[in-house]
This record gives structure tokens, sequence and C-alpha cells, in this order.
């Protein structure tokens, strides 16, 4: 089963924009840039992975993403998430892949075996695997396969949307939840709970995350 990754990310100037209160603009950038690093690095490092496409219309993310081996989409004026994701999905269609995994470049304690057990959740039938955030509403994960039998619903409770999509869709549907896979940085207590996480193990690899606190 040939596996593609397609991580979007905003421009750096836009992102974390709910942490404005507790890290500075440098801070906020650097962590995206980190966390970017980090997500690429895993995917890189999954044997299930044949490929990773970063999609942004920021040159400078596109331009870090390539350094770290990944291909890049860029996108076209200010198309939205979804379509911007159909537009990529379109792409790896095009090389025949089997499926598609959706992550967003915001899961610090993303690890191998996350990526992996979803994976393993396939069993040569078209059906959907979703990641929920901690809270259950948000998707931090969607692993599609075949390509294209799921529309994308990101954004406000797209868990709840991506759920009802995948019934309508009649494609068998996997919930993956675990405790890493679902930390994504979002507000202050995100970022609290990980640097909660890395004081237990003593290793951060996040720079300029304490700020604020």
């Amino acid at each position: 089963m040939v596996l593609w990754a397609i991580v979007p990310i905003k421009p750096l100037e836009q992102s974390k924009s709910r942490l404005r209160d507790i890290l500075s603009r440098k801070s906020r950038v650097e962590l995206s840039k980190d966390l970017l690093t980090q997500t690429l690095q895993v995917l890189d490092s999954s044997p299930c992975i044949e490929k990773t496409l970063v999609v942004s219309r920021d040159t400078a993310v596109l331009a870090l993403a390539r350094s770290l081996g990944a291909h890049t989409v860029a996108e076209k004026g200010n198309p939205g998430l979804n379509t911007a994701l159909e537009r990529a999905t379109a792409v790896a269609r095009g090389y025949g892949v089997s499926g598609i995994l959706i992550l967003p470049a915001d899961l610090p304690l993303l690890n191998v075996e996350d990526i992996q057990s979803m994976a393993d959740l396939l069993d040569g039938k078209p059906a959907v695997v979703i990641a929920p955030d901690r809270h259950r509403i948000g998707t931090n994960a969607l692993l599609v396969s075949p390509p294209g039998i799921l529309a994308y619903s990101f954004g406000e409770e797209s868990f709840k949307r991506h759920m009802e999509l995948a019934e309508r869709a009649d494609v068998q549907v996997h919930v993956y939840q675990d405790e890493d896979i679902g930390l994504d940085i979002d507000v202050p207590e995100d970022l609290q709970l990980l640097n909660d996480e890395r004081r237990k193990t003593q290793n951060s690899i996040l720079h300029g995350v304490n700020d604020g606190f």
C-alpha cells in the first residue's frame, strides 16, 4: 500500500495567533518552524509514508519543507484549507497512491508509531481513519483510502462532520483516539500541557515555548 502525507500550513506570520498573549511574534514563528520540522522528520522516518507534500502559500515554509526532503505544493491565491487539500490530493491521485494522510503541522507528540497504527487499520477496502483532538471536536489526522472517497471538512467541529461524511459515503470508519496525536497547539492551555510533558521527559526540543510561563 502506497501512502502519501499532505501537511497544510498557513503563512508563518499568521500562525498560532491565539498564543499572542503569551508568546512574542518571533517565538510564535519559531514554534511553528519547530513543529513543522518535527512533523516532517517523523513522516520521513515512517516506513508506510512514501512521500510528503507540504501545502502553503508561504515561500519560507516551502523552502524549509524542501530542505527537509518534502515535496511542496504552492497555494495559488487564498483558496481555503479544504480546497487547497483537495488540489493537493488531486496531485497525489495522479500518481496512483493508495491512500492520503492529512496531517496538521502542530502535533508536537506525533510519532512513527501513531502513523503506523493508523495505517494498520486499513485492510484494503475503502476506509477512513479519523484521529480526533483530545476534546473530540477537531480532526488531528485523517487517513483516506483510496483518495477522493471523502470530502474534506476541516474547521470547527470537523471530527463530527468527517464522521457524518464518511457515513454518507458508506465507507468503513475507524476512530483512532490517542493522547499523543490528540494534543495540538492552539491555545495557551495546550502549550502548558506540552511543557508539562516535556518536563516529565527532560527532553524539550521546542524553542521559545516557555515565554509567559
